[in-house]
């Protein structure tokens, strides 16, 4: 039972096949409402490129690849409203944006999802900035993300920094897509608290160790590839990734009639602890 008295939702095991075929249903998504995803993609991209024009102006422009790479940590939130598309599709309706806008405001418990999101982005810039100050230097800043490169793989300071820091950044990233790679399309669908749906999420992961694993690294290679050319490539890998994720989650949590038990089976079990107490008491 969950804690707020609910059955649990039942998780299933999947196979590398089952995210192949999640990922053709997602595309197919994608090419079936090809503007939300784009939307959804283009607001993603936007937001990577005024992160680095920000980092620009305040000279801190030699953060842009540690921020970038924490950037995609976020990534599940903004594809909210593409999980929205495939389970209006899913259901054979036609997608709009006042029933996106509107199931993501009446859900009270993504707030806390995305709550958790953010604090561990947070926690990933905080993390950057101590291993800077503990290899690098306490007040080490360069005038240029050239500089900075040059530094790091030139050094020896530079080369631990780089080996702890991918490490460190590496297991942030693995515990969040963890706690969100099943939570947010299950907060979408369902009436159940953040913490269910997080403990869900590491069940799911749990439960298929490899196959997750690798849906998760096959995320990070393709949000990087298409982070290179100034952000453009998201617009089409987020949408992609969204829809894909929905699917995924429809083979890993199961539905909710598979969750209670049949009626047949509860009258059997009423039979079996009633007739001892009649055979008793004759």
């Amino acid at each position: 039972m969950s804690i707020s008295g609910k059955v649990d939702p039942v998780v299933r095991p999947i196979t590398i096949g089952d995210i192949a075929e999640a990922l053709g249903q997602g595309l197919r998504d994608f090419q079936a409402a090809p503007l939300y995803g784009l939307a959804f993609g283009a607001f993603y991209a936007a937001g990577g490129l005024l992160i680095i024009a920000c980092l620009t102006a305040f000279h801190m422009v030699y953060l842009a690849y540690p921020l970038g790479a924490g950037f995609a940590l976020i990534g599940p939130f903004v594809a909210l409203g593409l999980y929205e598309v495939s389970r209006q599709r899913e259901i054979g309706k036609r997608p709009s944006w006042l029933q996106i806008v509107g199931l993501m405001r009446s859900r009270s418990e993504l707030g806390w999802m995305a709550f958790v999101t953010l604090f561990l982005f947070v926690v990933w810039m905080y993390q950057v900035r101590l291993l800077i100050a503990l290899f690098l230097g306490v007040g080490a800043s360069f005038g240029s993300l050239q500089e900075f490169i040059s530094v790091v793989l030139t050094t020896n300071e530079g080369l631990v920094f780089l080996a702890v820091g991918n490490c460190v950044g590496a297991g942030l990233a693995l515990v969040l897509f963890s706690l969100t790679v099943v939570s947010f399309p299950l907060l979408l669908e369902r009436d159940v608290d953040f913490v269910t749906a997080m403990v869900t999420s590491v069940r799911a992961v749990v439960t298929s160790p490899l196959p997750m694993i690798g849906w998760a690294v096959t995320i990070v290679v393709l949000l990087a590839v298409s982070a290179l050319p100034y952000f453009l490539g998201l617009i089409v890998t987020l949408p992609v990734l969204g829809h894909t994720t929905w699917h995924l989650y429809r083979k890993i949590v199961a539905p909710v009639a598979a969750e209670l038990p049949a009626e047949e089976d509860i009258e059997a079990a009423s039979k079996v602890v009633v007739m001892p107490r009649r055979a008793a008491a004759g």
